[in-house]
């Protein structure tokens, strides 16, 4: 009985906190440069070390837990949009941004120019290139496919792509930014910059939405068995109890 319980409530737990990553996804499914949470569940099992365990008692007490989640990397469609200003990546790799809180990274690359002739995000900060913050003051802005920037055919800068081992974890900060160690920072194997082209997001909206519903449905099934196990405990309690006890 008490096998049964927490590892209901240890389901409906890990089924509560799968719903707000999975949800979180659905709802950046137009979030240029967004990549995916992918859940990872664990298993913990309880008194492993009891002699004597059965199969069955085994299973019981095989409780399932979010272990984490983990970024999908993999690349979003490239959408022409036409506007000099948005750049993508073609490739792996991240665009380096100096916000106030330290160097983040990104793969949204709608930028635009700040009052000081700034390249800079859709969240008002500076993108960097190669020799710091990008001034594209005064003409028309030209980027090749190596990240050089241009203005008026002039040479500004070179944007600064960085790509990180595989080992290295990215931290989600908001919705199109991630912190990782800046000593992590590799040059990318494969990339190339294109002009007037955004990234979409890599969420595919039809699989997020069909994971949705059949996560809600364990969720609600651990509901009804939590219910299912009080009211066993309450008959315990009020029926059998007082028997044993006269």
């Amino acid at each position: 009985m008490d096998s049964g319980f927490y590892a209901a409530c240890t389901a409906l737990m890990s089924k509560t906190e799968a719903l707000e990553s999975v949800a979180n996804n659905l709802a950046n499914v137009n979030t240029s440069g967004y990549r995916a949470q992918r859940n990872q569940f664990s298993s913990i099992l309880a008194n492993a070390s009891a002699s004597g365990s059965s199969p069955l008692n085994l299973a019981v007490n095989n409780y399932g837990v979010l272990g984490g989640t983990r970024l999908d990397l993999s690349q979003g469609s490239l959408q022409k949009t036409g506007n000099d200003l948005d750049f993508a990546i073609d490739g792996s790799g991240f665009f380096v941004v100096q916000t106030t809180g330290g160097r983040m990274y990104t793969r949204s690359g709608n930028f635009q120019v700040s009052a000081k002739g700034q390249l800079i995000t859709a969240e008002g900060d500076p993108v960097l290139g190669d020799k710091g913050v990008i001034d594209v003051s005064g003409g028309k802005v030209h980027v090749g496919t190596d990240g050089t920037i241009s203005v008026n055919g002039a040479v500004a800068a070179r944007l600064k792509v960085v790509d990180f081992a595989a080992t290295t974890k990215l931290a989600a900060t908001g919705k199109t930014y991630y912190s990782a160690p800046e000593e992590a920072e590799i040059e990318p194997k494969q990339a190339s910059v294109e002009q007037g082209v955004i990234e979409a997001s890599n969420v595919n909206p039809v699989s997020t939405a069909v994971e949705l519903i059949n996560v809600q449905r364990q969720a609600e099934m651990m509901q009804r068995a939590l219910t299912l196990f009080n009211s066993d405990l309450d008959k315990t309690a009020t029926e059998d109890l007082p028997r044993v006890t006269s």
